[in-house]
């Protein structure tokens, strides 16, 4: 089953939330610290809560980078808890020169078998086609971000008129020929998501920025769905994740993650 057929599957159902995995040790809860891994039991009751539900996970790099080879374990171990059927994205943000790119690609897609990476387009196609050359993945392009700081780069109008972020929506379109390749769009920027969705065509979405950033989802889903667009992955993390301390926080984990479906469904009907 390939990448796109996986998330299809979860789209039929309504079901649009990425789990961001980005697990800090600093905001679990306090019982788990006494395990011989706290991360990594964290994250096996999280996918227990939420697999039912979800229409994909994302892994932050970052978050266990820091452990450094601990981290990495952890990393893959925690990806062999997600159920097989499920797409689970890469969230570590590459983009380099060619070959430097293939040896990405392999780590991430033949080593780990993530299905899905996010890449960062400033490099040039170049740089992602060795993403892109695995057909059955899917590829999440950066192409207008969550964070404060989009108006640095991203924002900037080119001497065509468009803002860089359109060029890189054009672009993915442009490559999408093997029907791989997404963008990365904050869900934050909802005026841009309305102005600009009609140009995404059969590229997925992912929108970060649901939550603790201060993005909409009901926005979000509302806006979709006007535009009989299905195709599209709202990521929460730390909403989701760290929304309760107790000894039970797994049931509460269920409990929001199924209002968060049931408002999607309600928008949509």
């Amino acid at each position: 089953m390939t990448a796109r057929e996986k998330l299809e599957k979860k789209f039929d159902k309504n079901f649009h939330i990425c789990v961001g995995l980005d697990t800090d040790i600093n905001k679990i809860p306090k019982h788990l610290l006494s395990e011989t891994d706290p991360v990594l039991e964290f994250n096996k009751i999280i996918i227990e809560s939420t697999a039912e539900f979800a229409a994909c996970y994302k892994i932050n790099f970052a978050f266990y980078e820091r452990f450094g080879a601990k981290g990495f374990a952890a990393l893959a171990q925690t990806l062999e808890l997600i159920p097989k059927d499920i797409l689970v994205i890469a969230d570590a943000k590459r983009g380099d020169i060619g070959n430097t790119s293939e040896m990405y690609a392999k780590a991430v897609f033949d080593e780990l078998k993530f299905d899905s990476i996010t890449l960062h387009p400033y490099m040039g196609f170049d740089s992602l086609q060795p993403f892109l050359d695995y057909k059955e993945k899917l590829n999440f392009i950066l192409a207008l971000t969550s964070n404060k700081g989009a108006i640095d780069f991203e924002k900037q109008k080119l001497e065509n008129e468009k803002f860089l972020f359109q060029q890189v929506i054009e672009k993915a379109s442009q490559w999408n020929e093997n029907k791989n390749c997404g963008i990365v769009f904050g869900a934050t920027k909802i005026d841009e998501l309305k102005e600009n969705i009609t140009s995404f065509v059969d590229l997925v979405v992912l929108l970060p920025g649901v939550g603790a950033q201060g993005g909409s989802l009901e926005d979000v889903a509302a806006t979709f769905n006007q535009h009989e667009n299905k195709n599209y992955l709202v990521n929460i993390s730390r909403a989701l994740l760290y929304c309760d301390g107790s000894k039970e926080f797994n049931k509460h984990v269920t409990e929001l993650i199924k209002s968060y479906n049931q408002s999607v469904f309600n928008l949509s009907n």
